[in-house]
């Protein structure tokens, strides 16, 4: 079947923070100007937001430069940081207070909220359809298209509708669209598909440490009035991660209605095979720090989402001809903050700045807007990546303690004119599961700890039952072959969802299974993969999770 096109001046793919910030300040230029502009953004959720996930404390910089009465126009940051607490979890029982001003100045919250950056998303989408933007939750772009002549990004394409398993069409199916644009801006989230394929086409990361990640798993609770203290904000590291020698951290943040979301970041270098992210999470909810609040609590939700961490050393050229690369999707996430929606609305804002001037050539576009890295080094998001640029990869070399330490020396005292590179992929960190301990992980006693069915269930996701699945494997043989004898197959344990299965065959071999109806779109297995057998694709348009309140 044909697909039809529509043409604009600017496609965003990616309804998030970046992608949204660079719409709404693109129509302020405009309409400050008394130009017209076309400019849409796609979203593959069912809606804005639905697959935003994020801890969240926002610290509003770059908000107040968007919409500086953004109080007065309802955006939905309405629980400011009172008290900031941090712990270094030392046994299973026991923790440590550490004070305040033995920790690294950025991770304190002072002036900032405690946020669900979902509805902070759904209240920009808001703003810019006020603006003059069109907004498409539910497509999703399923390829980049390219001008034949030239090579330069001319648009994206949105993935066909109502094909079954084998590519069939059913009764419901319905052609993709060709979306077509002077400039088009990628702002998918950490490690979006499209733009891990535009950063290999057009060398981005070249002379740059790779990327590096951690995975992000999170939980909304009710818990009772006499425990619930709005803008009460707990971070802290240790326990259980340090007993398999990984890192990472926990956060546990007051929101508001009695309630508090809770989460657990692990890095993603970690070396041991049998461990399992979603499960250290579980048993981190045993400590007495964090039981405190949920015991008899109601847990409200669940989901899972990869942040890309490596700061400076790892983020690639922005721009190419035609397009640019913003926000998480090219790692622009202040990992020495542990915050990246203000980073990635403040890169997203210096694009549509660098844009708007381009557009009002009335020319053809499809320029390489390479005047955006040299805008990027003058403003204040730079500043705090590069005053940040040591702090991920400290932490990897040194460990949490000598690392920490570092940090605190570098964030509090004085810049050192040193530069810790990192330079080791994530996937490449495991060690054979013959030289690593196996990890024995208590069973989930349905009151703090749950198994990861009842967990994806609470996320509220769905795909479209007979469609193409969406994980694709290079080789289908590898996960049986080479991951399952020698890592003892870490995909079974990395996913937070359940998503692979080792299953036994009826002749006793081993099968591996893909139960791609589970996928929260985390993206973990598209990184952490030994082999690099495992490449995420964009399934039909409105599918995966449906985050309420995240």
């Amino acid at each position: 079947m044909t697909r039809e096109s529509m043409e604009f001046d600017v496609v965003i793919v990616g309804a998030g923070p970046a992608g949204l910030s660079t719409a709404c300040r693109l129509m302020q230029q405009a309409n400050a100007a008394g130009e017209e502009l076309m400019v849409c953004v796609v979203e593959k959720g069912a809606e804005v937001g639905a697959h935003i996930l994020s801890g969240a404390v926002v610290e509003p910089r770059a908000l107040n430069e968007l919409f500086p009465d953004w109080q007065a126009l309802g955006a939905p940051l309405t629980v400011p940081v009172l008290e900031d607490q941090i712990y270094y979890l030392n046994s299973a029982k026991k923790s440590i207070k550490i004070p305040n001003a033995l920790a690294p100045k950025p991770m304190h919250n002072q002036g900032n909220y405690v946020a669900s950056v979902g509805n902070l998303c759904r209240w920009l989408a808001e703003q810019a359809e006020q603006l003059g933007v069109e907004v498409f939750p539910g497509f999703a772009a399923a390829h980049v298209i390219y001008d034949e002549q030239s090579g330069r990004v001319a648009g994206i394409g949105t993935g066909d509708m109502g094909v079954d398993a084998d590519g069939n069409a059913k009764d419901t199916y319905m052609a993709g669209m060709d979306l077509l644009a002077k400039y088009t801006v990628f702002t998918e989230g950490c490690r979006g598909h499209l733009g891990k394929e535009l950063i290999k086409k057009f060398a981005l990361d070249e002379g740059k440490d790779p990327q590096h990640y951690g995975l992000g798993i999170k939980e909304l609770w009710e818990i009772d009035e006499s425990l619930h203290q709005p803008g009460l904000v707990l971070h802290g590291t240790g326990w259980p991660l340090s007993e398999s020698s990984s890192t990472g951290g926990f956060f546990l943040y007051h929101s508001d209605n009695n309630q508090v979301v809770v989460g657990l970041i692990t890095d993603l270098n970690y070396s041991n095979p049998n461990l399992s992210p979603y499960d250290e999470f579980q048993r981190m909810k045993h400590h007495p720090l964090i039981a405190q609040y949920l015991s008899g609590a109601k847990r409200l939700s669940y989901g899972a989402r990869a942040i890309a961490k490596g700061g400076l050393h790892s983020l690639p050229k922005m721009t190419m001809p035609g397009a640019l690369l913003l926000g998480c999707d090219a790692g622009t996430l202040n990992f020495s903050k542990i915050k990246g929606t203000h980073t990635a609305m403040k890169s997203g804002m210096l694009a549509a700045e660098v844009l708007f001037p381009e557009l009002m050539k009335k020319d053809q576009g499809g320029h390489d807007l390479v005047q955006y890295d040299e805008h990027l080094k003058q403003s204040w998001l730079y500043d705090e990546l590069y005053k940040g640029r040591n702090f991920g990869s400290a932490m990897h070399k040194f460990g949490t303690f000598v690392g920490g330490m570092y940090n605190v020396f570098e964030q509090n005292i004085v810049s050192l004119p040193f530069t810790i590179r990192d330079p080791k992929p994530d996937y490449l960190c495991l060690k054979p599961a013959s030289e690593c301990s196996p990890i024995e992980y208590p069973k989930p006693d349905g009151r703090l700890s749950f198994d990861k069915s009842s967990s994806v269930f609470l996320s509220n996701t769905n795909h479209e039952e007979s469609q193409p699945c969406h994980l694709h494997l290079q080789d289908a043989s590898v996960p049986v072959l080479h991951n399952l004898p020698t890592f003892n197959e870490p995909a079974q344990r990395f996913c937070p969802a359940g998503v692979y299965e080792v299953l036994e065959s009826e002749d006793g071999s081993p099968r591996f299974q893909i139960n791609a109806q589970n996928c929260v779109h985390c993206k973990t297995c598209d990184i952490k993969d030994p082999a690099q057998n495992i490449t995420w694709r964009v399934p039909e348009g409105g599918g995966g999770p449906n985050y309420p309140n995240m």
